[in-house]
């Protein structure tokens, strides 16, 4: 880890020399999980050209290498100051507010690059505290540096086996709750199928639950990518209690139709790698 810090000191501008040749790997030597994400593409963009899906890989590409070498081996040292300098969080305060007025506020988003950084942005400009849910990685080294690098600007992280204990406490210390709400359920969990980006997928529904439980509003995270390394993280509201009136898997359709919308302005940036679309 001490290495890793060092080598997180170079400036953002010369790790991207490291992420180029990565990109060079990725694209052109191991064409890693092309694949899939040429399957991922055709389906969700029908409309688009060979060629244009082939652009969205290409470009994804250079994006996977950037957030999962160069942005996130800086984040070990990043500063608070460059940090904001990159990554602006736009409507910071509509979240805080329920919290600072002694409720809990959901926050949901998908995988869109960079989500890491999301999670240092907002434990940078909250006034409350930020508690985000994930899921262990099985590498333990990089499993302890990923929870290094989350929780070094105040954040709070809590493995989802552990989040039920968590939970229960929410009423009396309120916070905020970040889920990445795009992840695919395991068999053992209760999962919700529908349509997304033109193919059936599956999903958590523990935001819709906890919301509808508990009476919690839902805000929404969109993320934009200005130019190289910097970054827009721009809540809005997604739903408000009381929900006696909504329908079944309400807030899950809702968080879905934003989450394509944000995907569709900037394809590039989504995880098309991962093997989301799995029944």
């Amino acid at each position: 880890m001490f290495l890793l810090r060092l080598f997180s000191r170079l400036p953002l501008p010369v790790l991207y020399l490291f992420s180029d040749v990565l990109y060079l790997i990725a694209r052109y030597i191991i064409r890693y999980r092309k694949k899939v994400i040429d399957e991922n593409l055709k389906f969700a963009f029908p409309e688009k050209s060979e060629k244009e899906r082939k652009d969205i890989r290409n470009k994804f590409y250079r994006n996977f290498t950037d957030a999962f070498f160069a942005e996130t081996f800086k984040m070990l040292t990043i500063s608070e100051k460059e940090l904001k300098r990159r990554f602006h969080v736009v409507n910071q305060e509509l979240v805080d507010a329920p919290v600072l007025g002694g409720k809990s506020s959901l926050m949901m988003a998908g995988h869109i690059f960079n989500w890491e950084m999301a999670i240092l942005g907002v434990a940078s400009n909250t006034q409350v505290m930020a508690e985000t849910v994930y899921l262990k990685l099985n590498n333990a080294f990089f499993n302890k540096m990923m929870l290094e690098i989350r929780t070094r600007l105040g954040g709070v992280m809590t493995e989802k086996k552990d989040f039920r204990k968590s939970m229960i406490q929410m009423r009396k210390k309120p916070r905020i709750v970040h889920l990445a709400a795009d992840q695919r359920p395991p068999v053992s969990e209760t999962r919700y199928q529908r349509e997304f980006l033109n193919r059936p997928a599956l999903f958590f529904e523990g935001g819709e639950f906890m919301a509808k439980k508990m009476e919690l509003p839902v805000f929404f995270g969109t993320i934009t990518k200005i130019k190289r390394g910097h970054y827009t993280f721009e809540f809005s509201n997604l739903a408000n209690p009381p929900y006696a009136d909504h329908a079944p898997h309400s807030i899950t359709d809702e968080f879905c139709k934003r989450l394509e919308q944000n995907i569709r302005a900037q394809p590039d940036l989504y995880l098309w790698s991962h093997k989301r679309w799995k029944l």
